[in-house]
């Protein structure tokens, strides 16, 4: 496909049907709007995004024939690319035409008039090298002279003919047969026959082997030794502008592969174990870590409404302030980054200074029951952009929550291939172990992103079974129906899994409060302003204690209010020792006062104090009587004294002693000047250097070399050439800072210096995540914004932002 008329003219040859099944598959996920017809989805198809979006949803075989046609260029002939893909008994064919059928209805490939595939523009150039093949030799060749064709035809023992174009015909025609090729290849030097069986994709784990599958680039390895006497024979050809490795002819790579290669084609999904359960145990067990998950973040949410979660500079909730709210709301790390990710998506927290605050839109959500709580979040889950409980990056340094990462949407692609993945199953039939669905996983979604260690895609399986998604190894009906995007049954099977929230409270004589289910709003906030949270989940428990209801008079209730309201929510009367506990801490309680003041006024005589007091011009000092003889004032005590001193008062200043404030004025000295150091022998018999150099020097006054002192600049100039100022010592310097704008001048130069003299140094960086290391670099190579460096803490090539690097130190490598 060459322009978008090609596809337009063939989507209109499609009945209403197919052409429906078309706009709708195109639709993108990421909110895209749909195609209003087929003139803008072949426009749209023709973006490289586009396609590469549509790819992500597709499963393993449905990229493997589109791999494979790409390498035959299409158009291709269905017989060809059968025979590629080894698709020969009737089986496999009509796996490979249900394949083609699927890429249609994605308008990615489709056969013309003539019999032949075709396939979109955009998705041929999704791989550089499909399936490890690069170009036909004709093509590799373009550009190459008229001498270097010569050579290569001498070098292979075949009669150069006279013109340019026959000289390439004679070469490309030698190529073409396989049997020469390898012929050719029996005559090489050992290392010569290695790299060529290396580069050609035949070995395990190559590009053209199972299980490997590459797009959007091609890897191969730089030149090696025994590379030249390929080139000399066009076995291998160098890119005119030295650019890269060498590259392998197609022609040449299949040759060395044999013919009984075959590109790989995995048509049926990998069979996994299997174990009967029933629709009755999938949701008592779906219920159970729903209904957990929906207490705990209720528990998070509420504790990060009474305190706001603090930002760290670098952007994100850190692992202390992670740790703070788990231990407030009682629930683990997972719970909290997992609720805090999909409340964030949802809108019910939003970034508020150097905090994460709740929204108004928070309010309301805590106002709904706990199916409806549960179900908006689920929502926000089955797309986020990212995997929410991964808690440590490769470094294995704790990631904060909400950092604002780009959006991955191979993250989200892992989440769907799960839901497919668990869909797909057989009725009443569920995995052994959730881990098992892993490669169930890769094969319906392999460009989707899989866990950073452990098991393949281990990390999103558990959010799925923390969740009540997944349950006993099977989808649950929650999960169907987050698979199928039914907000309205979502909202159905929610309310039937889930309990409503509990309005009431069993009150022990052992001064706990037990909440059965998931408390509602009121109730939680009620106790949590009473009593101490000790756990969460199905059964809730807080405890009562002095210092709980201590803290709820603070905020202003009274002993009467405290016990009507436990009253209202208690299953039975409150326990008599209950009751003694707050009338006990309630008497106590506010027995001393403390009163703000900057200072105290206190005299002899009440009528003067009281005469302060009301003095209209001294209000603004905030004075208030707390005896006849005592005021204090809300102002500093020099403003205090200046102020009465103004009006015509005398009043005197106490010391922190008690004694009067002496206030005269000391007569200002000059300190002595030091005398000279004494002349002492060294160890060796010798003098000091110091010594030596008063001798020799002429002594200076004090207040001379002090002058001179004070005159000379701190540092060196601050580099300023576009005010006509210092220039930069070197261009590394200038090039540093401009990217390193934490960093004074002096430590620029040192860095400066680093780079340009190969030397080692030490540097205080801040990481991603906001933690601070000390590292010594070495093989320093500037790449601007970032520094490329062997780091020795991690003992890896590390690559550094220049940014973030907050000082530099000399180094010490031994």
């Amino acid at each position: 496909m060459k322009t978008p008329s090609t596809l337009a003219t063939w989507l209109g040859g499609l009945d209403g049907c197919r052409l429906a099944r078309v706009l709708e598959t195109r639709r993108d996920a990421a909110s895209t709007p749909q195609p209003r017809s087929v003139g803008e989805l072949a426009d749209r198809l023709q973006r490289p995004g586009s396609v590469a979006l549509a790819l992500t949803r597709l499963a393993l075989p449905h990229l493997q024939v589109a791999e494979a046609l790409a390498s035959l260029r299409a158009p291709a002939a269905r017989d060809d690319l059968a025979e590629l893909l080894a698709a020969a008994d009737d089986a496999t064919i009509r796996d490979l035409e249900a394949v083609l059928e699927a890429l249609a209805d994605q308008a990615l490939v489709w056969s013309d008039g003539a019999g032949k595939l075709r396939m979109a523009g955009a998705l041929r150039q999704a791989w550089d090298a499909p399936l490890g093949l690069d170009a036909p030799l004709e093509e590799l060749l373009t550009g190459t002279t008229s001498d270097e064709l010569r050579g290569m035809l001498a070098a292979l023992g075949v009669k150069p003919p006279g013109s340019k174009a026959q000289r390439l015909a004679a070469l490309v025609e030698h190529h073409s047969d396989p049997e020469r090729i390898l012929s050719v290849i029996d005559k090489a030097p050992a290392v010569t026959r290695k790299l060529l069986e290396g580069r050609s994709g035949a070995g395990p784990g190559s590009p053209g082997s199972p299980g490997r599958f590459i797009m959007f680039g091609s890897p191969g390895p730089e030149l090696e030794p025994g590379a030249r006497w390929a080139l000399d024979r066009g076995l291998l050809v160098q890119d005119r502008r030295r650019y890269g490795p060498a590259r392998m002819p197609a022609e040449v790579a299949l040759a060395l592969r044999g013919p009984d290669w075959h590109a790989p084609f995995h048509p049926v999904p990998p069979s996994v174990g299997l174990a009967p359960v029933s629709p009755k145990e999938v949701d008592h067990e779906a219920s159970a870590a729903a209904s957990a998950f929906a207490a705990g973040a209720a528990s998070v949410l509420s504790a990060c409404s009474t305190t706001a979660p603090a930002r760290l500079k670098s952007g994100g909730i850190g692992a202390r302030e992670l740790a703070r709210i788990g231990k407030a709301a009682q629930a683990d790390d997972t719970v909290v980054r997992l609720t805090l990710e999909t409340a964030y998506a949802a809108g019910l927290l939003a970034r508020d200074g150097d905090r994460v605050a709740p929204t108004e839109a928070y309010d309301a959500w805590a106002e709904q029951e706990p199916p409806e709580q549960f179900a908006a979040l689920l929502q926000a889950w089955r797309n986020l952009p990212l995997t929410p409980t991964r808690a440590r990056d490769e470094d294995n340094k704790a990631l904060p929550a909400l950092a604002g990462a780009p959006p991955c949407n191979g993250c989200v692609q892992a989440r769907h291939g799960l839901l497919d993945a668990a869909e797909r199953l057989p009725a009443g039939q569920g995995v052994r172990g959730a881990s098992d669905l892993g490669p169930l996983i890769a094969w319906y979604r392999p460009l989707a992103d899989s866990s950073p260690d452990g098991p393949p895609f281990a990390t999103v399986i558990r959010e799925a079974e923390l969740l009540g998604v997944l349950a006993r190894g099977a989808l649950s009906a929650i999960g169907i129906h987050l698979w199928t995007g039914d907000a309205e049954g979502l909202d159905t099977e929610c309310r039937r899994l889930l309990p409503s929230a509990t309005s009431t409270a069993r009150i022990g004589a052992d001064l706990t409060a037990v909440v059965t289910g998931t408390p509602s709003t009121q109730l939680a906030s009620l106790l949590d302003s009473v009593a101490d949270r000790e756990t969460s989940g199905t059964a809730s428990v807080w405890r009562f204690s002095a210092g709980s209801v201590r803290r709820a008079l603070d905020a202003g209730l009274v002993p009467e209010d405290i016990t009507a309201d436990l009253a209202a929510v208690a299953t039975g009367p409150l326990p008599q020792p209950l009751s003694y506990l707050i009338t006990d801490t309630a008497r106590g309680h506010g027995r001393v006062r403390i009163a703000p003041a900057a200072c105290v006024l206190h005299g002899q005589e009440p009528a003067l104090l009281a005469e302060l007091a009301a003095h209209r011009r001294l209000a603004e000092l905030g004075l208030r009587q707390l005896a006849p003889t005592v005021l204090i004032s809300r102002s500093p005590l020099d403003t205090t004294l200046a102020a009465l001193r103004a009006e015509g008062y005398a009043p005197v200043a106490e010391t922190t002693e008690g004694t009067v404030r002496i206030e005269r004025a000391l007569p200002r000295r000059a300190t002595a000047a030091v005398p000279a150091p004494r002349g002492s022998r060294a160890r060796g018999g010798g003098r000091t250097a110091a010594t030596s150099t008063a001798r020799e020097t002429p002594s200076l006054d004090p207040s001379t070399l002090a002058t001179r002192l004070l005159a000379a600049p701190v540092t060196a100039p601050e580099p300023a050439p576009f005010d006509g100022g210092v220039p930069f010592a070197t261009d590394t310097e200038e090039i540093v800072a401009g990217w390193a704008k934490r960093l004074p001048y002096s430590d620029i130069r040192q860095l400066a210096h680093a780079i340009d003299a190969g030397q080692a140094i030490t540097v205080e960086y801040v990481a991603t995540s906001g933690s601070r290391t000390v590292r010594t670099l070495s093989s320093l190579d500037l790449d601007p914004p970032y520094l490329e460096a062997w780091c020795h803490l991690r003992d890896a090539e590390r690559v550094f932002t220049l940014s973030r690097i907050h000082s530099v130190m000399s180094a010490a490598l031994e």
